[in-house]
Parts: C-alpha cells; structure tokens; sequence
C-alpha cells in the first residue's frame, strides 16, 4: 500500500490555519541590561506583571560570568573549587601514619583469609 502522505506535512504542532495570530496576545516585556566583568552586556528580556521582579544577577551568555544591573559594579565571578577525587577527600580526614596503618591491618586481613 502506498502512502499517499500526511496531511499536516510541512506544518508546526500548535499551527493552525492563521498561525500565531490566533494564540492571542503576547505578556508585556521588559529588557533588562546586565554588565559582567568583562565588560559584556546583556539584554534578555522579562515578562511584567505584579510582583514579578527580573533577577539580580544573570549569567553572561559570553564569558560565563556573573553579571549585575550595575556597569560600574558587576559582581565579583564566583570562586569555582577544584575537582577533588576520592583520594583527596580521604587524605583531608586521615594523616599519613593513619593510611599506613589501615593499609597494614587490611593486609594482615587479606593475608589471614588466605591461609599465610
């Protein structure tokens, strides 16, 4: 059986026969300028409304960092933590003497079990 294709072929889901003009009116919106430390400047735009207040700081879209409200003061970029392995962790808990020592007891454990 041939398909003789399908009738919303080369269409968007929510489209209908006038489009977008028949969803209605869009939300009033503001554009708000947001300044990193870099300099760059953004403008990502909010919807108004009562108690609808835009954030404080929003990520630069360019470098990543924070950016503010105020170009003459953007805010500091945040101090990102090195990555830490499993290792690392456990050598802030235990000293040197102590991983000696659990080594020696795990051993003699394993040594135990296997008859020598």
């Amino acid at each position: 059986m041939a398909s003789a294709g399908h009738a919303i072929r080369g269409s968007r889901v929510g489209a209908g026969p006038m489009g977008e003009q028949e969803r209605g009116e869009a939300a009033p919106r503001t554009q708000v300028s947001y300044w990193c430390l870099n300099g760059h400047c953004t403008s990502p735009s909010f919807a108004l409304g009562e108690g609808i207040e835009p954030p404080e700081t929003w990520d630069c879209p360019r470098c990543g960092f924070p950016a503010g409200q105020d170009p003459s003061e953007p805010p500091a970029p945040l101090r990102n933590e090195p990555y830490k392995t499993h290792l690392a962790y456990v050598k802030e808990r235990r000293s040197e003497e102590d991983g000696a020592a659990l080594l020696d007891e795990a051993l003699a454990s394993l040594r135990a079990r296997r008859g020598r």
